[in-house]
């Protein structure tokens, strides 16, 4: 499998977390490293939090490839600042081999637009750290209404080698990137995996049970789609006992499924919608994401 397969697998793990797992699996040990402290783009700052609920519309990707979505989509965003869950992923028979971080850092603006700053952090644990050590770091500058990306960065470091990449997403060519970023062109209403998630909690299931929009994972474009399990779930993890909801999430490349690879995610029935636990199949290995914590 080429690097940039596995790191494609690795932003998808931001997404879910899971898709990590070929990394999880051959990791090296070491000290952890802190956590990346990334600059902000310029003028980007807190905003006041929103008086009321914001209402996301529908996606319509302009691509023969992309339908609509087949329902309008009626969501509100419960999105805190300061939100941070964190994860363990078990892979196989193997328990607690990363941790996984996913973290609402704030909201400002950028480009002229109100924007959510979301965060992932990935780190492996030991005893696998010794064969393989990553610890990476996935930041989305998302539309706060739509949660379309507008930036995507990925800082990795994987076997004692660092990666930065920072994607200016732009449907148009009229968005320019700064001098530290590539532009990358994608479909209108393209998320990234951290924006995706954040969509995923906050659709309105009952409303719309199957979803579907353009994922970038910072090297290839994909069609997602969702679609709710008809009733609820009892799911069992470290951070407790939840009610929750089961969606099952099918990747599409060029128009064609992705057969060895399936997860499905499953959202507290509670206000936040808290994601508590992500199952993924892959062509490599199962893993099983559970919640630890939600602060």
């Amino acid at each position: 499998m080429s690097r940039k397969t596995t790191v494609g697998l690795a932003a998808f793990a931001a997404l879910g977390c899971a898709a990590a797992a070929f990394y999880w699996l051959h990791a090296r040990g070491q000290q952890l490293p802190p956590d990346v402290v990334s600059a902000e783009p310029p003028g980007f700052h807190e905003a006041p939090p929103a008086e009321k609920p914001i209402s996301v519309p529908a996606v319509k990707p302009k691509s023969p490839a992309l339908p609509a979505d087949p329902l309008p989509i009626d969501t509100a965003l419960p999105l805190r600042s300061g939100e941070v869950l964190e994860y363990s992923a078990n892979v196989s028979k193997l328990n607690n081999v990363a941790t996984l971080k996913l973290q609402v850092a704030g909201r400002g603006n950028f480009l002229g637009k109100s924007t959510w700053h979301l965060k992932a952090i990935a780190h492996t644990e030991n005893p696998l750290r010794m064969v393989f050590e990553l610890d990476d770091q996935f930041d989305s500058y998302s539309d706060a209404e739509t949660l379309s990306s507008l930036q995507y960065e990925m800082h990795l470091s994987e076997r004692g080698q660092k990666v930065e990449s920072v994607q200016r997403m732009t449907a148009t060519g009229k968005e320019p990137a700064s001098a530290d970023a590539s532009e990358t062109r994608v479909l209108p209403g393209t998320r990234d995996p951290l924006g995706m998630m954040q969509y995923l909690r906050n659709v309105d299931w009952k409303k719309n049970p199957e979803v579907r929009s353009p994922v970038y994972d910072g090297h290839k474009l994909y069609d997602l789609r969702a679609k709710l399990t008809p009733g609820s779930e009892a799911v069992t993890v470290p951070a407790g006992d939840y009610t929750a909801s089961k969606i099952i999430i099918r990747i599409f490349e060029d128009g064609v499924e992705k057969k060895d690879a399936s997860f499905t995610l499953y959202l507290a029935n509670n206000a936040a919608r808290t994601p508590v636990l992500l199952e993924a199949v892959m062509p490599f290995a199962t893993a099983r994401v559970e919640l630890l914590t939600s602060k």
